[in-house]
C-alpha cells in the first residue's frame, strides 16, 4: 500500500506531467528497438553485452559531467549507497543484457509481442510487493493480452529457443525493475538521477570483466565495421538512446506507477508491432500470427483504456466527495451563525 507522503506526491503530479513523461518513455522505448535492431541484426554486431556496456558508459559520463555543472543533484557515493538501491542494479543487468539477446534472436514483431508478458509478471509483482488489487475488468484485458500473445507465438515459424527464454527473462526483469524502481524513488538522497548513476556504477565493472571472460569484448573490438561511419553512428546512437530510455523510465514511474509505465510500453508496442510486419525484412507472415498480434494489441488498448479512465473516474468522484464536504461544512455553519 502506498505511504501516505507518496500518495500526496503521486496526487500533486499534475496531468500533463503524467502524460508527457509516458509519451517520452513510449518514443524512446520505440528508437531504442528500431536502433538496437539496426546493430545486432542489420550491421551483426556481435556482442549485445558490450552494446549494454556503452550504454552504461554513456549514462555515467552524462550524469556525472551533469552533476559536475550543478544540472542535476543527488547524493554523493558512500556505504549507505549500496543498501538504498539493492536490489535494482542486479535486475538492471539483467534487463539490460536479456533485453539485448532477445532483440538479436527474434524478429521485431515476436520481440514486441513476448514482452506483452510482461504487463502480467508487473501486475502480480504489485500484488505482492505493493500489495495492489486491480478491478475484474483489468485482469480480463491482461488475459485477453497473453491469449493473443500465445496465438501469434504459436504460428512463429522462426522459433528459436534460446531467443523465447531470454525475452521472458527480460520480461521478469523488466517487471521487478519498473516495480522496485518505484520503490526506491522515494529514497531520501537517491532521486531520479541517483538512481540511473548507482545502477550503471554499480554494474558496469562487472559487465566488462563478463564481456571478456566470455569472449563478447574480444569480438566486439575486432569487428570489422568499426571503420563505417553507417555503423558508428548507429552504435553511438544506440548508446545515448540507452541512457534516454533508462530515464523515461524513472520519469515515467516517478509521474506514474509501474504498471502504467508498463502499459504504455504495451501502447508502443502496437506500432512497433504492425511496422515490423512491413519494416525490416524478418517478419515471416501467417494468419494466425496476425490473428494473435491483433487479439494482442487490441487487449492492450483495452487494458490502458480502463486503466486511464478508471484513474479519471476515480478523480471525478474524489472531486464530488470534496464537493459534497464543502457543501456540508458550508450549511453547517450558515445554521450556526443563524
Amino acid at each position: 500500500m502506498m505511504s501516505a507522503p507518496a500518495g500526496q506526491e503521486a496526487a500533486e503530479h499534475s496531468g500533463l506531467l503524467k502524460f508527457v513523461s509516458a509519451v517520452f518513455y513510449a518514443g524512446s522505448s520505440f528508437l531504442i528497438t528500431v536502433v538496437n535492431k539496426t546493430v545486432l541484426t542489420s550491421f551483426r554486431f556481435p556482442s549485445y553485452m558490450c552494446l549494454g556496456l556503452g550504454q552504461m558508459i554513456t549514462t555515467l559520463v552524462v550524469l556525472y559531467a551533469a552533476k559536475k555543472r550543478k544540472t542535476v543533484q543527488f547524493q554523493d557515493f558512500d556505504k549507505s549507497v549500496l543498501l538504498k538501491i539493492f536490489p535494482l542494479p542486479l535486475l538492471y543487468l539483467g534487463n539490460h543484457i536479456t533485453g539485448l539477446a532477445s532483440t538479436k534472436k527474434l524478429s521485431l514483431p515476436m520481440f514486441t509481442v513476448l514482452r506483452k508478458f510482461t504487463i502480467l509478471m508487473t501486475m502480480i509483482l504489485e500484488i505482492y510487493v505493493l500489495r495492489k488489487t486491480f478491478p475484474k475488468r483489468l485482469v480480463y484485458s491482461v488475459v485477453a493480452i497473453i491469449f493473443g500473445a500465445m496465438v501469434a507465438a504459436s504460428s512463429d515459424l522462426a522459433f528459436d529457443v534460446e531467443g523465447y527464454t531470454f525475452i521472458l527473462l527480460n520480461d521478469a526483469f523488466t517487471a521487478a525493475s519498473g516495480v522496485y524502481t518505484k520503490k526506491k524513488l522515494g529514497i531520501e538522497g537517491l532521486g531520479k538521477y541517483g538512481v540511473l548513476f548507482y545502477n550503471s556504477l554499480i554494474i558496469v565493472i562487472p559487465t566488462l570483466l563478463a564481456s571478456a571472460f566470455t569472449g563478447d569484448l574480444h569480438k566486439a573490438v575486432t569487428f570489422e565495421d568499426w571503420v563505417k561511419a553507417t555503423f558508428i553512428c548507429c552504435f553511438l546512437m544506440s548508446c545515448f538512446m540507452g541512457f534516454v530510455l533508462m530515464y523515461s523510465i524513472v520519469l515515467c514511474s516517478h509521474y506514474n506507477s509501474a504498471l502504467t509505465t508498463t502499459v504504455v510500453g504495451a501502447i508502443k508496442n502496437v506500432a512497433v508491432a504492425f511496422i515490423g510486419i512491413y519494416v525490416g525484412g524478418d517478419y515471416l507472415f501467417s494468419w494466425t500470427n496476425f490473428l494473435g498480434l491483433s487479439i494482442c494489441m487490441s487487449g492492450g488498448l483495452v487494458y490502458a483504456y480502463l486503466t486511464f479512465n478508471n484513474e479519471t473516474s476515480g478523480r471525478n468522484t474524489e472531486g464530488t466527495q470534496e464537493l459534497k464536504i464543502h457543501i456540508a461544512e458550508d450549511l453547517k455553519e450558515k445554521y450556526s451563525a443563524s
